[in-house]
């Protein structure tokens, strides 16, 4: 099956997380990304992860989740002849994706309107903290930093545990999404050729429409509900004889199925839950009314139940829980890697959650050691092998 991104080239000068992310996207859908990396030590995730001894080996897990099927070349930005040979890498590639703090660049010499005089059609992408402008420019930001200046902690949790990080980096991993949607809707443009600016501050913003909506159309104060989805009851978590449940009875008739098959359809009955608003405004007193009945089966029991009759539900598991599951397991998600070099076992790692034409994009390769496509690439813009061994030696490579 051929892959909407198979002719594109991408140099990926990212690090951490939220510009691999980005290229890691596009080698799912079928790019060749040449990740660039320092002279020494590469992408400062090769370091991080919850493996020390994958850390000691510059292949740590946190490179290992994404960067697989990019390949690896080593390149010094501030030799003149690193430059010289990322600008002939350049005028090859397609994207251009960097997340060095604004500026950074510039001083370089290797800048969007450096670049374009070589590439005029070169897409290039710099994905940041607060963006290229505006008083923020110039402040360093990590994803917790975004998280607290976007209002996501401020909303996470309940009343007594907010402000509260959510619980895996979602700053960055938005903030390389919306990289990766820009980069690909910028490759369908005529004539190509455009600097993207990506904030991960307003990106995160970008996916908060509701909450900034409600402030800003309604007047309504964002605050911490929990589990709690405040636009209807009941609709949220629920204690089980084992384990907790997420029932989303949104609907007029899922409330009617609901309390009839609990059991408790003299609910519907009582003035403190007639409408929805009602339900809304004694939620509490109902939560308990439900969980009355829930508590006599266990969390998944009831998920088979409730989801038969149309009410939306499920059990609320955990990450080795649901990785598991069928559901998981039998649509392709998870991506496996034999005897992977550099880390001297097999790994998983997880795709998109994208089927195209009923297949999962995939890529080929694992996760390149440091610098372990140099002689490929290198020889591709025809240098010798004693010229690459003298820029080896010259501290250029």
């Amino acid at each position: 099956m051929s892959q909407p991104l198979e002719d594109i080239r991408v140099l990926d000068l990212t690090n951490v997380l939220a510009g691999p992310f980005c290229c890691h996207q596009l080698a799912h859908m079928g790019a060749e990304v040449i990740k660039v990396e320092a002279v020494g030590r590469g992408d400062l995730a090769r370091q991080l992860g919850a493996d020390p001894e994958l850390n000691e080996r510059s292949m740590g897990v946190s490179f290992l989740a994404q960067n697989a099927g990019k390949k690896s070349v080593t390149l010094n930005l501030k030799h003149p002849e690193g430059k010289a040979l990322f600008v002939k890498l350049v005028e090859r590639a397609d994207v251009v994706v960097e997340n060095f703090r604004p500026g950074v660049m510039h001083r370089l010499g290797l800048d969007y309107d450096a670049l374009k005089q070589v590439k005029p059609s070169l897409v290039y992408c710099a994905i940041s903290g607060f963006g290229q402008d505006g008083p923020w420019v110039h402040r360093p930001a990590y994803d917790q930093i975004i998280q607290g200046a976007s209002g996501i902690m401020s909303i996470t949790g309940d009343k007594e545990s907010a402000p509260l990080r959510v619980g895996y980096p979602v700053a960055d991993t938005v903030g390389g999404m919306t990289a990766a949607f820009a980069i690909a809707a910028a490759l369908n443009a005529k004539p190509r050729g455009t600097f993207i600016d990506v904030s991960m501050l307003e990106s995160v913003l970008a996916t908060m429409g509701w909450v900034v909506s409600n402030h800003l159309i309604a007047g309504i104060e964002p605050e911490a509900h929990g589990n709690e989805n405040v636009t209807s009851a009941p609709s949220g978590t629920f204690e089980t004889g084992e384990g907790v449940i997420n029932i989303a009875a949104n609907k007029e008739e899922q409330w009617v199925q609901l309390t009839d098959h609990l059991g408790l359809s003299e609910l519907r009955e009582r003035a403190e839950y007639r409408t929805r608003e009602d339900r809304k405004r004694n939620r509490f007193a109902l939560k308990q009314e439900l969980e009355s009945v829930l508590k006599t089966k266990r969390a998944r029991d009831w998920a088979k139940e409730l989801n038969k009759i149309g009410v939306p539900s499920g059990a609320v598991l955990t990450v080795p829980e649901v990785l598991e599951m069928p559901q998981i397991a039998e649509r392709g998600f998870l991506n496996g890697f034999a005897d992977v070099p550099g880390v001297g076992r097999d790994i998983k790692v997880v795709t998109t959650g994208i089927k195209l034409d009923g297949t999962a994009p995939k890529v080929a390769t694992p996760p390149p050691i440091l610098g372990q496509h140099n002689e490929e690439i290198w020889r591709d813009l025809g240098l010798s092998g004693d010229e690459i061994e003298q820029l080896k030696k010259d501290g250029a490579l």
